[in-house]
């Protein structure tokens, strides 16, 4: 077995037991992005102890010992903590690893600027991932795989961009404009220019200030929306109008280390116009509990439960 596979199988053990702070997730994502084979040796690595969870299971239930033949590529330290992969599995540090497969992606709370050829300038949210083929013809192509970008193209001449987002795709000449995907819907909006938006046989223009949805079997319909609310992660900061406190968390949740929990529906569906700086996100936390009154327990690692 290589040093690398090593490194990773490690880093897995590591990451599962719970005990990771900011520095530990920084050296870790270093460590990936040192080579590709880097990246590979932990998603393997990663993709067999996943494939161990029913056998954790199993042994957090008898605490019978692991069999030969598995404690051999555990390793000492790893079958102690082997149930801990169900238990407690890493908060927003594995899933970033599939970035790394991307030509641009960043981390939780990080922001990226990126220069493109063909004049297109990218600005890249939080957690989100981005691959890029070469400009052929005079348009730029792009596949924003996940989370959040803005896009500019036209800062040098009339160069067209392409971007593929989920099964559709938005396409422009001079223009600026922000797409968000998670999971399976795609949200574009247009902030100057104009753009055009198609999907599956079905296709929309957007002028500045309006705003489309779509995801499979579902295309909307262009609505008008106010555009420093959508780039206000621009500013840095976070801005909810009428939103429920779920969506709220679910938002907060992609730019702060750890995790906030919210138990109870009542809590979950109420409704919060806020706005909060990017630098200060434990705010939020207040809120919730002073203005709530929802009771609040610190976990190591970031994570808060709201009761």
């Amino acid at each position: 077995m290589g040093v690398i596979q090593k490194e990773a199988q490690a880093w897995v053990v590591r990451l599962a037991s719970g005990q990771v702070s900011e520095r530990d997730a920084q050296v870790f994502r270093h460590w990936c992005a040192r080579s590709r084979r880097h990246a590979t040796a932990f998603a393997e690595a990663r993709a067999v102890w996943s494939a161990m969870a029913p056998a954790a299971h199993a042994v957090k239930r008898a605490q019978a010992p692991v069999n030969t033949a598995r404690r051999a590529w555990l390793g000492a330290g790893v079958a102690a903590s082997l149930g801990l992969l169900v238990l407690r599995p890493p908060t927003d540090l594995w899933p970033a690893v599939a970035g790394l497969a991307a030509d641009y992606a960043t981390g939780t709370g990080e922001q990226r600027e990126v220069a493109l050829d063909g004049g297109v300038l990218v600005q890249m949210n939080t957690q989100t991932r981005l691959d890029a083929a070469p400009v052929q013809d005079g348009a730029a192509s792009l596949v924003l795989l996940a989370g959040e970008a803005e896009f500019q193209a036209g800062l040098r001449g009339p160069a067209r961009v392409r971007v593929q987002a989920g099964d559709g795709t938005v396409s422009a000449g001079s223009a600026r404009f922000n797409i968000r995907l998670f999971g399976q819907e795609v949200c574009v909006t247009c902030l100057a220019g104009r753009l055009r938006v198609a999907q599956a046989g079905n296709d929309a223009e957007l002028a500045a200030g309006q705003q489309l949805r779509y995801r499979p079997e579902h295309f909307g319909i262009a609505r008008a929306v106010a555009k420093s609310d959508v780039s206000a992660w621009r500013q840095r900061l976070l801005v909810f109008k009428q939103s429920t406190l779920a969506e709220v968390v679910d938002e907060v949740n992609r730019y702060r280390p750890g995790k906030l929990i919210l138990n109870g529906d009542a809590l979950k569906h109420t409704r919060v116009q806020a706005s909060f700086s990017l630098d200060r996100l434990d705010d939020v936390i207040a809120l919730i509990q002073d203005a709530y009154g929802a009771r609040v327990t610190r976990l190591p690692g970031g994570i808060v439960l709201f009761g």
